[in-house]
């Protein structure tokens, strides 16, 4: 992707917040979706959103959100509107307690939840009998491009490419980042203030699930992860959960199409930790513009859109999902 950020929207943090708050998002009305509940073998839910249009193709594009993000995040509806314009078939699984409804178990979900992923898939693969692709955003992305390196040839049989935009794919990298001056200041305080929320309703359905004197002391996703996911999660902290959840270590291991987006100012991903070309391995195309922040690459005039990176992103993924059916891959 060739992003040069306008004029207008100089620097990382400012690329990320307007992109997020500000741009605009799709061309014409914002896509409508459908609410499908699926229940999970553990006596759970998960909320999968469809794009409710008609769809030309028979392909199916599959977005995994990031932290705290849902189908109405700009980079979602920007996606659908994709979808929608290229008359694909388009969905949002939910990861649990993001649909707006606190899921029923004690789990919820993290950075590394390829089982999840693999869940999610497999049922969309029985339920699609055409190609079906695969992005992931941030958060999302890591867990995407980590299922692809735990499956390595395996992932052939359930999707035909995957890409990852902006994802932190050297966790601790990330989370010591984001843990640091503005960005502690203004994302780390956005994101505790759901993650809080939705962990104190967890304590209520699970009373002693965690150390709520603990929680009320977490400043930073550090601690929260100390405290709520790592130890719900299987992980022994949040050392172990950074380090063994990292997708960065598995790229080599991937066996399908895969894209990693990572704009090199981002502020969240510091560049220093984005993959080389020796990290990836052949079956992994690198993005790492300038510019872009995170999950931002708005273009255009002002107010701007966000539509270039799901529109470049979505092309890639038709592009080499093409070129496998074809015996390219």
């Amino acid at each position: 992707m060739n992003y040069t950020a306008p004029r207008w929207l100089p620097g990382g943090n400012l690329q990320t917040i307007w992109a997020a708050l500000c741009a605009r998002r799709v061309h014409g009305p914002r896509p409508h979706l459908r609410r499908e509940r699926w229940d999970t073998p553990d006596g759970d839910f998960i909320d999968v959103d469809w794009l409710d249009a008609p769809a030309r193709e028979n392909t199916l594009l599959v977005l995994f959100h990031g932290l705290e993000g849902s189908s109405q995040s700009h980079y979602a509806q920007a996606f659908a509107d994709f979808a929608r314009q290229r008359g694909l078939a388009f969905a949002v699984p939910h990861f649990r307690g993001c649909s707006g409804e606190i899921n029923r178990a004690p789990r919820a979900y993290h950075s590394g939840d390829y089982h999840e992923i693999d869940w999610i898939l497999r049922q969309l693969r029985r339920a699609h009998p055409g190609p079906l692709l695969a992005v992931g955003v941030s958060l999302g992305g890591n867990a995407l491009l980590r299922w692809a390196g735990e499956l390595g040839e395996a992932a052939a049989s359930v999707v035909s490419a995957v890409a990852a935009v902006s994802a932190p794919l050297d966790l601790a990298a990330g989370g010591h980042a984001i843990g640091r001056g503005f960005n502690r200041q203004v994302y780390t305080r956005m994101f505790l203030r759901t993650m809080k929320s939705k962990a104190w309703a967890k304590l209520a359905q699970h009373p002693g699930l965690f150390d709520a004197q603990a929680m009320r002391r977490a400043r930073d996703l550090y601690e929260f992860d100390n405290v709520f996911t790592a130890p719900l999660h299987g992980f022994r902290n949040t050392d172990d959960y950074w380090a063994r959840a990292s997708a960065k270590p598995l790229l080599h291991r991937i066996r399908i199409p895969a894209l990693a987006l990572n704009a090199r100012n981002d502020p969240f991903v510091p560049a220093l930790s984005l993959p080389r070309p020796q990290d990836a391995g052949p079956w992994v195309t690198l993005w790492q513009p300038e510019h872009g922040g995170h999950v931002g690459f708005a273009g255009g005039p002002w107010p701007g859109h966000v539509r270039p990176m799901p529109e470049a992103v979505g092309q890639w993924l038709l592009q080499a999902a093409g070129a496998t059916r074809s015996g390219h891959g």
